[in-house]
């Protein structure tokens, strides 16, 4: 491994990353209306509830919403740029279709942004991450519905006309590409998965990418020195063997991804997407005000989590499925595996930014990437805390690998580790499932005190920081 990376950029937006229904809580208060998340008690491995059941963990989550001065104080000692939070649609529109937005709700994230000013680090707002309101579900069928695009507007309108001048970096909808796997908990579509026709699906599709290219309008009218983003779920795929069906088979199914960034950044269907839906027998509803929408509007940076790579096949006997975020792949022989099975893979960071910069020529920002593992609290010179290694060396190999791609030409504008502090899990609805820096005292069972303690991976992400880079090991 190449040991004459330079520092990183001076500018480099080192940070964390959150979203509001795995830290917030107070899912009740403060004139909140549920949201999808309300109902998926467990995570996207088992159906939805009907209606809220005490052991959702998100109900309370880690209490944010009483303590975010205290967590943002956290952040700032680890040194952090910025931090990624997404604003919970159903605490500013608790239906998500009425006319008027919930003074309450907005004036929450004003005293979040307070803080973060206090502390100089700058906000970094998903709009809309995995918690489209109940209401919009259950009435609309969430983002099948054409009208989502109107109540979408209104609700970007307010946050750009409350906080525009406030937040320079914006993202648009949380790894869009994944209501292709999560339809409920991705696009708020109520209809089950399995019952859900595919026509149906890629015109959900279709909207939300209208609506992105919407709020791209909108932000631009509204608060024009803003930088809007898209954000995908990044999963490289690589051909299990070199036979041309793998390599080909692999091509197929990373344009399932890529997609999602071809449209954002080039403004149409890519030709390769338009078969697919052919061969599927969809036919979309475009207009052509979607088709100006989608070409006038397009993203000024590309953001992505990255978690996994995987691999593909056409040979159905070598289909092997691992574990993934949000969906599997063929496991790769070549890579070990986290607790969740989940392969290790960093230098499939590098290529991925490279393979998204030589495709797009767009600003990249890695708004996740983390391991999530089962951390054990002990006492160390008297301090509680975690000797989380196993953390450090992950992200240690990323970040090294990130700047290997910045030594390659690449534009990335920052980083942001997955649950920066420790959060409820999106996939399994677990808190033993932890990623953070910082380790909340909470329990599966519900149980804890939701005390704080600094890990051991704390220090050393601050040292990161503070040096550029120069403290990770090559």
């Amino acid at each position: 491994m190449s040991s004459t990376v330079a520092l990183f950029p001076e500018g480099f937006l080192w940070g964390g990353a959150t979203a509001a229904n795995q830290i917030e809580g107070a899912y009740a208060e403060g004139g909140k209306g549920l949201s999808i998340q309300d109902v998926m008690p467990k995570g996207i491995t088992t159906p939805r509830t009907e209606a809220p059941t005490d052991d959702n963990l998100k109900q309370v989550a880690i209490d944010f919403y009483h303590r975010y001065a205290q967590d943002i104080a956290l952040f700032a000692e680890m040194g952090f740029k910025t931090f990624r939070f997404s604003i919970a649609w159903s605490r500013i529109f608790p239906l998500g279709d009425e006319a008027e937005p919930n003074e309450e709700g907005l004036a929450f994230y004003d005293r979040v942004l307070d803080e973060l000013e206090k502390h100089g680090i700058e906000p970094l707002v998903t709009i809309s991450h995995y918690e489209t309101p109940l209401h919009l579900a259950e009435q609309y069928d969430g983002w099948v519905n054409r009208d989502l695009i109107g109540f979408y507007e209104r609700y970007v309108r307010v946050l750009f006309s409350r906080y525009g001048h406030r937040v320079t970096y914006w993202l648009t909808f949380n790894e869009i590409n994944s209501v292709l796997h999560a339809p409920f908990m991705s696009g708020g579509i109520n209809t089950p998965k399995d019952q859900l026709s595919q026509s149906d699906l890629y015109q959900a599709v279709h909207h939300e990418l209208v609506a992105s290219a919407l709020a791209t309008k909108v932000a631009r009218e509204l608060a024009p020195s803003a930088q809007i983003g898209c954000m995908v779920l990044a999963m490289p795929t690589y051909p299990l063997t070199p036979d041309p069906d793998d390599v080909m088979a692999a091509l197929t199914t990373d344009r399932t991804n890529l997609a999602f960034g071809d449209i954002h950044v080039r403004g149409e269907y890519p030709g390769y997407y338009l078969r697919h839906l052919r061969e599927a027998g969809v036919e979309l509803t475009i207009t052509d005000e979607d088709r100006a929408l989608l070409k006038e509007h397009t993203v000024d940076f590309v953001s992505f989590s990255y978690y996994v790579s995987i691999c593909e096949t056409a040979d159905p006997a070598q289909r092997v499925t691992g574990e993934g975020n949000i969906f599997p792949g063929v496991k790769n022989p070549t890579l070990q595996a986290s607790e969740w099975g989940w392969q290790i893979d960093p230098v499939g960071l590098r290529y991925v930014l490279n393979t998204f910069w030589d495709r797009w020529q767009k600003p990249l920002f890695i708004v996740e990437n983390g391991l999530g593992a089962k951390d054990q609290l002990v006492e160390v010179d008297g301090e509680k805390t975690v000797v989380d290694d196993y953390r450090i060396a992950y992200l240690n190999d990323h970040l090294v690998q990130v700047g290997e791609a910045i030594a390659d030409g690449v534009d990335v504008l920052g980083y942001t580790t997955w649950g920066c502090i420790d959060l409820v899990s999106a996939s399994t609805a677990q808190l033993s499932k932890r990623y953070g820096f910082v380790y909340v005292d909470r329990n599966d069972d519900g149980t804890g005190t939701l005390e704080r303690y600094r890990k051991k991976s704390f220090g050393w992400y601050r040292d990161v920081i503070t040096s550029r880079g120069a403290t990770l090991q090559r």
